[in-house]
This record gives structure tokens, sequence and C-alpha cells, in this order.
């Protein structure tokens, strides 16, 4: 049995749905609450409705919300708004965007992949949550389908997924063209050709796998299995629910771009003259010049960017040498690590709490607002971390903390659903 192969997708009918950007989505997690407010009122068929299916007067308490999106996604079924592919496919996946005004591309493909025990070569890297874990499994139950891929890297130095996309994909009419309000534009298309798809498939044999993204998914999918395997203990291994949807895109290409996470600190002390002890401290007169300059200190030494009210400062960490003292636990390359360099080095030193910490994604003029706004007292601005970081300490075993890497842009929930069972 291929690790890697075509399947047929649950897909919006175009028969049905003459819009397609009215119901793709993007992935639950990264969904703000207005931004869920206004995907439901877009549509009664986008995605979110069965992907966050509301409370209402029938489904009131946590757990009956499950089952509404359940009984809403057969419906859709049986209404044929969504149908099953006739042919296994990969789903050929292409998103153009800008960065600080640059155009960017990605691309990737849909497929499924068997879900190994022993001698798996897929490699996480990132802790997990129970309780996201817990939500995204009731739902797969409830809809006996999975209805977003985890994000997996794989190496194509052959360049045959990007080969077979110039000679022979790209030549057709994708069935998604989607633009997003931040101006993300993602096209989709089938490859159903069993020549083409065996040749990428067989690409796969022997390889070290990464996921980038979907960590509670992929535990999800393994603990469906667990369940599915307990009631059919004759099963043959080669059932839809022994296979996990994956987005897979190249880890040796240059479209492939991590992008860091910035810690927002509710409370932060006024006198900061501390760091002085810790980090070499430079006042940056123009903030709008922080991003080249941590770009070109994070070269060759551990660098930070601090913003308050008070000003904005690079800093970078004076003695290396100083990292095994503080941080015990892992490998060299864990140690690397400069969301554990900060927690070790300020944030525990501080008695900063988890809960007196946000997010800002990527975006470094949000960290700026956030700030400015008052949300926090202090925004730690960090380089994001390198593939080769990501490969190594995947490849030893170990897990990043949460929120140490943000892979954008997102691949759109919607674009197909892999069916766990009848």
């Amino acid at each position: 049995m291929s690790l890697v192969k075509a399947f047929k997708g649950i897909v919006y009918n175009p028969s049905r749905i003459s819009d397609m950007s009215k119901v793709v989505c993007p992935p639950y997690d990264v969904i703000s609450p207005e931004e869920e407010a206004r995907l439901q009122k877009r549509s009664p068929y986008n995605f979110i409705h069965v992907m966050l299916a509301k409370a209402d007067a029938k489904h009131g308490s946590d757990d009956a919300r499950y089952v509404k999106a359940g009984e809403m996604y057969r419906q859709w079924l049986k209404d044929g708004i969504v149908v099953e592919d006739t042919k296994p496919c990969l789903y050929y996946i292409k998103q153009e965007y800008k960065i600080v005004g640059q155009k960017q591309s990605r691309m990737g493909f849909l497929a499924v992949m068997k879900i190994e025990d022993e001698k798996s070569k897929l490699f996480p890297h990132e802790k997990t949550h129970a309780g996201a874990k817990e939500d995204r499994y009731k739902l797969w139950c409830a809809l006996k389908a999975a209805c977003s891929p985890i994000f997996v890297c794989f190496s194509d130095r052959q360049k045959k997924v990007e080969g077979t996309f110039s000679r022979k994909v790209v030549q057709t009419k994708p069935f998604i063209d989607v633009t997003e309000l931040d101006g993300t534009r993602t096209l989709a298309w089938r490859l159903d050709d069993p020549e083409l798809i065996a040749d990428i498939v067989n690409s796969f044999d022997g390889q070290n796998l990464f996921i980038a993204d979907g960590h509670h998914r992929y535990e999800v999918s393994k603990r469906y299995r667990e369940m599915m395997l307990a009631k059919h203990p004759e099963a043959t291994g080669d059932e839809p629910w022994n296979y996990v949807m994956t987005y897979f895109t190249n880890i040796d290409s240059k479209e492939l771009q991590i992008f860091p996470i910035h810690r927002i600190i509710k409370s932060f002390p006024q006198d900061i003259s501390f760091l002085e002890d810790i980090f070499r401290m430079d006042l940056v007169k123009n903030r709008a010049d922080l991003a080249v300059m941590m770009a070109k200190a994070g070269r060759n030494e551990h660098a930070f960017g601090l913003y308050t009210k008070k000003g904005t400062y690079l800093l970078r960490l004076k003695n290396k040498m100083q990292i095994d003292q503080h941080i015990k636990e892992g490998s060299r390359d864990y140690r690397g690590l400069d969301s554990l360099i900060l927690k070790a080095f300020v944030l525990d030193k501080l008695d900063i709490k988890s809960e007196d910490i946000t997010y800002c994604n990527m975006d470094i003029e949000g960290a700026f607002a956030a700030v400015d706004n008052g949300q926090g007292e202090a925004a730690f601005i960090l380089n994001p971390v390198r593939i080769e970081q990501l490969r190594a300490i995947a490849l030893n075993g170990e897990k990043m903390p949460p929120k140490s890497t943000y892979f954008y842009p997102k691949a759109l929930s919607g674009i197909a659903l892999h069916q766990l069972g009848s």
C-alpha cells in the first residue's frame, strides 16, 4: 500500500454553487469571532456552518452543535450541495499573496497519507493542546469525515510535482479560483491521470516527511483510526480512516516560508535596564527599520525586537554560552530556538504567566498596534524559525513549544473533504 495516494474528495457541486468564494473559508483555528460572523452571513452553504457549527434552539449544548454539523453535512450530501468526485484525484493548490508589497506564491497538493504506527518517517515538530484535539475529534465523529488537511513538507528535488503542474495541470481550468479579503488568491485543479499520479506518489518512498501545521488534526486522525480499529479488527488497512487528508508542499522550494509569531506582554516593567545584563541593547530611532535590523542580526546572533510606548529596541544576546546554563533540556538545535531563549532569559525571570501573553502572527505592525492600543505594555518581536532548524529538531524527535512557527498562507477549508466512512 502506498504511503500517499489520490482520493475521491467531497467537493462543492458547481451546478448548485456558482460562486465558490461564498462557500470556502480559512481553517477554523485562524478565524476571529468577527470573521466567523461575516462568513456565516455570506452563504447558508459556507463551510463555516459545518466546521464551526453554532448552537441553536434544537442544538443548544456544546456537544449538540457537533450533532448539528453532522446533520447539516449529510443534508448537503443528500441535496447535492456537495458531491463525491467520480475519480481519485490529487488536488493541486496554488496560492498567490503579498508580503510587504512583494508578490509571493506557493504550490502544493491535497492527497491522503497512510497513518503508520511503526517505522513512520513522519516527524511532528510542535506540542499540542488537549482541548483543541477533543473539539476536532467530536466533529470528525459527527461528520464521519475530515474537513481540514494537515500540512506536510516533503522533498521534491527532481521537481516531479512542479513539472507535472507546468506540463499538464496549469493548462486546464481550475475548479476553484477565489480571492480572500487579505488579497490571497487560491486556485485549485484536479489531477486524475493514474500514470501521472503514480509517478508523484512513488517519489515519496523512503522520504522523511515533516508536519508543518495541523499537529492537532494529525493526532485526531490517529485517535479516530484507533476507535475504528477497535470496532473493526478484521480491517485490511486500506480503509479510508487509515489515511489522513494532507496538504503537501516542497520543503526545498524557495516558495515555502516560515513566519514568526510575536509575543504581546500584558504587564511589563517600566525600567528595562535589567535587560542590559543579558542583551546588547540598541535604541531604534524609526521602528519601521526594526524588521530589517533583526533579520540582519539574526543571521549570526539571537536577536529580538522590544517595543514599548517608551521606545523601540534591538536586543542581541551577549553570550551564547549562557544558553546552556539557562536551558537544560533538549538538543543544541532545540536550545537554540529564539522562543525558548526569550522565555528562559526574560519571561521566566519576570514570572510572566502564559495567560498574560497574547500572540500576533507574522505582522510586526500588528504587534506595534497592540501596544499602542493598550492591549499590552510590551511586544517582543521574533525572527522566524529557519527550515533547517525545523528539520533538525523534528529529526531529533523533539517538539517545539506551541506558537513557534506560522506557515502562511493557510490552505483553505472547503476545497475538498475526506470521507472516513459511510
